[in-house]
């Protein structure tokens, strides 16, 4: 929506300024927001950060966008336009983070578990979660070369991203996963 604002208001203030010098010079003044379009496409792309399957940013580089529409707009004097788009902005940023808010964050989980390095681990934790009807939706494993316990086995971590769809308390789910052999800790984040 932001980024289709911001696009409406750069083509609107493209056609305005060339129409006000059309006929007088040769100059092509729509070549600056051309240029303004693509800069600021290079830094939205530069927000846009990826990590495992979670993608964040992406408002960030539409507010990026849109402002910079805004900013054409009013130093082309086009200030209806730059004022429209303003406050649509705000109507839409302020009813999307409404219903972000309406939205059951609850039923997302994430669960921090330091367990011993062994084949099959990840599938002793995944059965668990699948038995208590959980939905994992991400997940990030990380060894430490350096660290091993008693035993002389390597340790991992383990970060999940849990859907919570039925609403299992996250203590049954702690203890759950604290049964498993091989866990260490497990936590809430």
């Amino acid at each position: 929506m932001l980024v289709c604002l911001g696009s409406c208001l750069i083509m609107v203030l493209s056609q305005a300024i060339y129409q006000n010098v059309e006929g007088r010079t040769n100059a092509d003044p729509a070549r600056l927001a051309a240029q303004v379009v693509s800069g600021i496409g290079f830094l939205g792309a530069g927000a846009i950060m990826k990590e495992g399957l979670t993608v964040t940013g992406l408002t960030t580089a539409a507010c990026l966008w849109v402002v910079a529409g805004v900013g054409l707009a009013v130093g082309g004097g086009f200030y209806s336009g730059a004022l429209i788009t303003t406050a649509l902005v705000f109507v839409t940023l302020g009813s999307l983070s409404r219903l972000d808010d309406w939205v059951d964050h609850e039923k997302n989980i994430g669960l921090s578990i330091h367990t011993v390095d062994k084949p099959g681990q990840l599938m002793h934790v995944s059965s668990c979660l699948e038995d208590m009807q959980l939905k994992v939706r991400g997940i990030r494993v990380k060894a430490d070369e350096d660290e091993v316990d008693a035993g002389s086995e390597r340790l991992m971590y383990i970060d999940l991203e849990i859907f919570n769809k039925q609403g299992v308390k996250p203590i049954v789910i702690v203890d759950a996963v604290r049964q498993i052999e091989g866990v260490l800790s497990v936590n809430i984040v």
